[in-house]
Protein backbone atom coordinates (compact mmCIF):
# COMPACT_ATOMS: atom_id res chain seq x y z
CA UNK A 1 0.00 0.00 0.00
CA UNK A 2 1.21 3.52 -0.80
CA UNK A 3 2.26 5.46 2.30
CA UNK A 4 -0.13 8.27 1.29
CA UNK A 5 -3.14 6.03 0.96
CA UNK A 6 -5.58 4.64 3.52
CA UNK A 7 -8.37 2.27 2.57
CA UNK A 8 -11.68 3.27 4.15
CA UNK A 9 -13.87 0.99 2.08
CA UNK A 10 -16.59 0.86 4.70
CA UNK A 11 -18.29 3.91 6.20
CA UNK A 12 -18.02 2.18 9.59
CA UNK A 13 -14.25 2.63 9.37
CA UNK A 14 -14.54 6.40 8.97
CA UNK A 15 -14.41 6.84 12.73
CA UNK A 16 -10.77 5.78 12.61
CA UNK A 17 -9.91 9.24 11.33
CA UNK A 18 -10.58 10.73 14.75
CA UNK A 19 -8.04 8.29 16.21
CA UNK A 20 -5.10 9.34 14.03
CA UNK A 21 -3.61 11.77 16.55
CA UNK A 22 -4.24 9.27 19.38
CA UNK A 23 -2.37 6.54 17.54
CA UNK A 24 0.57 8.83 16.89
CA UNK A 25 0.73 9.82 20.55
CA UNK A 26 0.62 6.16 21.59
CA UNK A 27 3.49 5.41 19.23
CA UNK A 28 5.58 8.12 20.84
CA UNK A 29 4.85 6.87 24.39
CA UNK A 30 5.25 3.20 23.48
CA UNK A 31 1.70 2.37 24.47
CA UNK A 32 -1.19 0.67 22.76
CA UNK A 33 -4.92 0.61 23.68
CA UNK A 34 -4.43 -2.84 25.26
CA UNK A 35 -1.40 -1.78 27.33
CA UNK A 36 2.31 -0.96 27.14
CA UNK A 37 4.47 -2.28 24.34
CA UNK A 38 7.48 -4.42 25.23
CA UNK A 39 10.64 -2.73 23.85
CA UNK A 40 11.89 -4.45 20.74
CA UNK A 41 8.69 -6.41 20.22
CA UNK A 42 7.18 -7.04 16.80
CA UNK A 43 4.03 -5.20 17.94
CA UNK A 44 6.05 -2.08 18.63
CA UNK A 45 7.54 -2.22 15.16
CA UNK A 46 4.13 -2.58 13.57
CA UNK A 47 2.82 0.34 15.60
CA UNK A 48 5.66 2.59 14.51
CA UNK A 49 5.14 1.58 10.88
CA UNK A 50 1.46 2.36 11.23
CA UNK A 51 2.23 5.70 12.88
CA UNK A 52 4.62 6.67 10.08
CA UNK A 53 2.04 5.65 7.54
CA UNK A 54 -0.67 7.72 9.22
CA UNK A 55 1.65 10.69 9.64
CA UNK A 56 2.26 10.69 5.89
CA UNK A 57 -1.48 10.75 5.28
CA UNK A 58 -2.05 13.55 7.80
CA UNK A 59 0.71 15.81 6.45
CA UNK A 60 -0.33 15.43 2.80
CA UNK A 61 -4.01 15.75 3.69
CA UNK A 62 -3.48 19.00 5.62
CA UNK A 63 -1.44 20.36 2.72
CA UNK A 64 -4.25 19.58 0.31
CA UNK A 65 -6.86 21.24 2.57
CA UNK A 66 -4.68 24.36 2.69
CA UNK A 67 -4.67 24.44 -1.11
CA UNK A 68 -8.45 24.10 -1.27
CA UNK A 69 -8.81 26.94 1.27
CA UNK A 70 -6.60 29.17 -0.88
CA UNK A 71 -8.66 28.32 -3.96
CA UNK A 72 -11.82 29.39 -2.11
CA UNK A 73 -10.19 32.72 -1.31
CA UNK A 74 -9.35 33.23 -4.98
CA UNK A 75 -12.97 32.69 -6.02
CA UNK A 76 -14.34 34.80 -3.17
CA UNK A 77 -12.06 37.68 -4.18
CA UNK A 78 -13.38 37.48 -7.73
CA UNK A 79 -16.96 37.82 -6.49
CA UNK A 80 -15.98 40.66 -4.14
CA UNK A 81 -14.49 42.51 -7.11
CA UNK A 82 -17.63 41.98 -9.19
CA UNK A 83 -19.79 43.25 -6.33
CA UNK A 84 -17.62 46.37 -5.96
CA UNK A 85 -17.80 46.97 -9.71
CA UNK A 86 -21.61 46.83 -9.67
CA UNK A 87 -21.73 49.19 -6.72
CA UNK A 88 -19.53 51.69 -8.53
CA UNK A 89 -21.17 51.47 -11.95
CA UNK A 90 -24.80 50.77 -11.18
CA UNK A 91 -25.21 51.86 -7.52
CA UNK A 92 -26.38 48.46 -6.38
CA UNK A 93 -24.88 45.33 -4.87
CA UNK A 94 -26.03 42.14 -6.60
CA UNK A 95 -24.48 40.03 -3.82
CA UNK A 96 -26.21 39.89 -0.46
CA UNK A 97 -23.71 37.55 1.21
CA UNK A 98 -20.86 35.14 0.51
CA UNK A 99 -19.96 32.11 2.61
CA UNK A 100 -17.30 29.42 2.22
CA UNK A 101 -16.75 25.95 3.62
CA UNK A 102 -14.33 23.06 3.45
CA UNK A 103 -15.87 19.62 3.58
CA UNK A 104 -15.18 17.90 6.91
CA UNK A 105 -12.79 14.97 7.06
CA UNK A 106 -15.52 12.51 8.03
CA UNK A 107 -17.69 13.69 5.13
CA UNK A 108 -14.79 13.29 2.73
CA UNK A 109 -14.05 9.78 4.00
CA UNK A 110 -17.72 8.75 3.87
CA UNK A 111 -18.13 10.01 0.31
CA UNK A 112 -14.97 8.24 -0.83
CA UNK A 113 -16.19 5.06 0.88
CA UNK A 114 -19.50 5.23 -0.99
CA UNK A 115 -17.52 5.49 -4.21
CA UNK A 116 -15.32 2.56 -3.19
CA UNK A 117 -12.25 4.81 -3.32
CA UNK A 118 -9.27 4.97 -0.97
CA UNK A 119 -8.60 7.90 1.37
CA UNK A 120 -5.59 9.73 -0.06
CA UNK A 121 -4.86 13.22 -1.42
CA UNK A 122 -4.73 11.86 -4.96
CA UNK A 123 -8.03 10.03 -4.50
CA UNK A 124 -9.71 13.13 -3.06
CA UNK A 125 -8.69 15.29 -6.02
CA UNK A 126 -9.64 12.57 -8.49
CA UNK A 127 -13.03 11.58 -7.07
CA UNK A 128 -14.44 14.62 -5.25
CA UNK A 129 -15.36 17.97 -6.77
CA UNK A 130 -17.01 19.71 -3.82
CA UNK A 131 -14.33 19.66 -1.13
CA UNK A 132 -14.09 23.44 -1.36
CA UNK A 133 -17.39 25.28 -1.61
CA UNK A 134 -18.51 28.88 -1.90
CA UNK A 135 -22.10 30.09 -1.70
CA UNK A 136 -23.15 33.41 -3.21
CA UNK A 137 -26.57 34.77 -2.24
CA UNK A 138 -28.21 37.36 -4.52
CA UNK A 139 -31.33 39.51 -4.40
CA UNK A 140 -32.74 38.68 -7.83
CA UNK A 141 -32.76 35.70 -10.15
CA UNK A 142 -31.14 37.53 -13.04
CA UNK A 143 -28.22 38.47 -10.77
CA UNK A 144 -27.44 34.76 -10.48
CA UNK A 145 -26.82 34.38 -14.19
CA UNK A 146 -25.10 37.77 -14.54
CA UNK A 147 -22.57 36.84 -11.85
CA UNK A 148 -22.10 33.29 -13.18
CA UNK A 149 -21.43 34.56 -16.71
CA UNK A 150 -19.06 37.24 -15.42
CA UNK A 151 -17.10 34.65 -13.45
CA UNK A 152 -16.89 32.17 -16.33
CA UNK A 153 -15.68 34.88 -18.76
CA UNK A 154 -12.49 35.29 -16.74
CA UNK A 155 -9.65 33.62 -18.59
CA UNK A 156 -8.21 31.85 -15.55
CA UNK A 157 -11.50 30.12 -14.73
CA UNK A 158 -12.29 26.74 -16.28
CA UNK A 159 -15.82 25.35 -16.09
CA UNK A 160 -15.82 21.65 -15.15
CA UNK A 161 -19.55 21.08 -14.64
CA UNK A 162 -22.73 23.14 -14.52
CA UNK A 163 -26.06 22.13 -12.96
CA UNK A 164 -28.97 24.54 -13.15
CA UNK A 165 -31.43 23.60 -10.42
CA UNK A 166 -33.34 26.84 -11.03
CA UNK A 167 -34.48 25.86 -14.51
CA UNK A 168 -34.68 22.22 -13.43
CA UNK A 169 -35.41 22.07 -9.66
CA UNK A 170 -34.73 18.93 -7.65
CA UNK A 171 -37.81 16.81 -6.82
CA UNK A 172 -37.92 18.24 -3.29
CA UNK A 173 -38.10 21.81 -4.65
CA UNK A 174 -34.44 22.79 -4.19
CA UNK A 175 -33.30 25.59 -6.49
CA UNK A 176 -29.80 26.92 -7.06
CA UNK A 177 -27.18 27.25 -9.78
CA UNK A 178 -24.19 24.96 -9.21
CA UNK A 179 -20.85 25.40 -10.94
CA UNK A 180 -17.73 23.30 -10.55
CA UNK A 181 -14.81 25.49 -11.62
CA UNK A 182 -11.06 25.17 -11.63
CA UNK A 183 -8.85 28.10 -10.65
CA UNK A 184 -5.04 28.34 -10.62
CA UNK A 185 -3.51 29.10 -7.23
CA UNK A 186 0.04 30.41 -7.00
CA UNK A 187 2.14 29.09 -4.13
CA UNK A 188 5.76 29.83 -3.28
CA UNK A 189 7.03 26.82 -5.20
CA UNK A 190 4.31 25.93 -7.69
CA UNK A 191 1.13 26.83 -9.49
CA UNK A 192 -1.72 24.36 -8.97
CA UNK A 193 -5.23 24.28 -10.41
CA UNK A 194 -7.83 23.55 -7.74
CA UNK A 195 -11.53 22.77 -8.07
CA UNK A 196 -14.20 24.73 -6.21
CA UNK A 197 -17.95 24.22 -6.14
CA UNK A 198 -19.85 27.50 -6.53
CA UNK A 199 -23.52 27.74 -5.53
CA UNK A 200 -25.41 30.88 -6.52
CA UNK A 201 -28.97 31.42 -5.32
CA UNK A 202 -31.40 34.13 -4.24
CA UNK A 203 -32.10 35.13 -0.63
CA UNK A 204 -35.43 33.31 -0.83
CA UNK A 205 -33.84 30.13 -2.22
CA UNK A 206 -31.20 30.21 0.50
CA UNK A 207 -33.84 30.69 3.21
CA UNK A 208 -35.77 27.63 1.99
CA UNK A 209 -32.64 25.49 1.57
CA UNK A 210 -31.41 26.28 5.09
CA UNK A 211 -34.70 25.32 6.74
CA UNK A 212 -35.14 22.24 4.56
CA UNK A 213 -31.63 21.10 5.53
CA UNK A 214 -32.42 21.47 9.23
CA UNK A 215 -35.65 19.50 8.94
CA UNK A 216 -34.13 16.79 6.76
CA UNK A 217 -31.47 15.99 9.35
CA UNK A 218 -33.83 15.69 12.28
CA UNK A 219 -33.48 12.25 13.84
CA UNK A 220 -37.11 11.29 13.40
CA UNK A 221 -40.46 12.89 12.84
CA UNK A 222 -43.91 11.62 11.86
CA UNK A 223 -45.52 12.01 8.44
CA UNK A 224 -42.29 12.51 6.45
CA UNK A 225 -44.17 12.41 3.16
CA UNK A 226 -46.61 15.07 4.30
CA UNK A 227 -43.82 17.37 5.45
CA UNK A 228 -41.92 16.81 2.20
CA UNK A 229 -45.03 17.81 0.24
CA UNK A 230 -45.40 20.96 2.35
CA UNK A 231 -41.77 21.85 1.77
CA UNK A 232 -42.21 21.43 -1.96
CA UNK A 233 -45.23 23.74 -1.89
CA UNK A 234 -43.18 26.29 0.05
CA UNK A 235 -40.44 26.04 -2.58
CA UNK A 236 -42.98 26.76 -5.33
CA UNK A 237 -44.33 29.75 -3.40
CA UNK A 238 -40.83 31.12 -2.86
CA UNK A 239 -40.09 30.72 -6.56
CA UNK A 240 -43.24 32.66 -7.44
CA UNK A 241 -42.13 35.41 -5.04
CA UNK A 242 -38.69 35.54 -6.66
CA UNK A 243 -40.27 35.86 -10.11
CA UNK A 244 -42.67 38.56 -8.91
CA UNK A 245 -39.89 40.62 -7.32
CA UNK A 246 -37.86 40.31 -10.51
CA UNK A 247 -40.81 41.49 -12.60
CA UNK A 248 -41.50 44.44 -10.30
CA UNK A 249 -37.88 45.55 -10.43
CA UNK A 250 -37.87 45.32 -14.22
CA UNK A 251 -41.08 47.35 -14.45
CA UNK A 252 -39.75 50.06 -12.12
CA UNK A 253 -36.50 50.33 -14.05
CA UNK A 254 -38.38 50.46 -17.36
CA UNK A 255 -40.55 53.44 -16.36
CA UNK A 256 -37.73 55.56 -14.99
CA UNK A 257 -37.37 58.86 -16.85
CA UNK A 258 -34.35 59.30 -19.08
CA UNK A 259 -31.67 61.15 -17.09
CA UNK A 260 -30.82 64.74 -17.96
CA UNK A 261 -27.26 65.91 -18.55
CA UNK A 262 -27.29 67.33 -15.04
CA UNK A 263 -28.39 63.98 -13.63
CA UNK A 264 -25.62 62.19 -15.53
CA UNK A 265 -23.01 64.60 -14.16
CA UNK A 266 -24.26 64.20 -10.58
CA UNK A 267 -24.27 60.45 -10.98
CA UNK A 268 -20.65 60.45 -12.19
CA UNK A 269 -19.64 62.64 -9.26
CA UNK A 270 -21.36 60.25 -6.82
CA UNK A 271 -19.44 57.35 -8.30
CA UNK A 272 -16.16 58.96 -7.28
CA UNK A 273 -17.01 58.63 -3.60
CA UNK A 274 -18.42 55.12 -4.11
CA UNK A 275 -15.27 53.96 -5.86
CA UNK A 276 -13.04 55.45 -3.16
CA UNK A 277 -15.05 53.85 -0.36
Amino acid sequence: MDINEVNFTDTAQVGQLSQLDQWLEEAVHDTFPSGPIVPGSAAKGRLYDQARHLMGVIVDYKELMMMYACAMKEIQTKFDVLNMEFKSRYQRNPISSISTRLKKTTSIAEKLARKGAAFSPESIERNLHDVAGIRVVCSYIDDIYILADALLRQDDITLIKRKDYIENPKPNGYRSLHLIVSVPVFFSDQKKSMEVEVQIRTIAMDFWASLEHQLRYKQSYPDKQGIAAELQRCADTINETDLTMQRLRDEIEAIEDAPTEEDVLLEKLSRIDIAIN
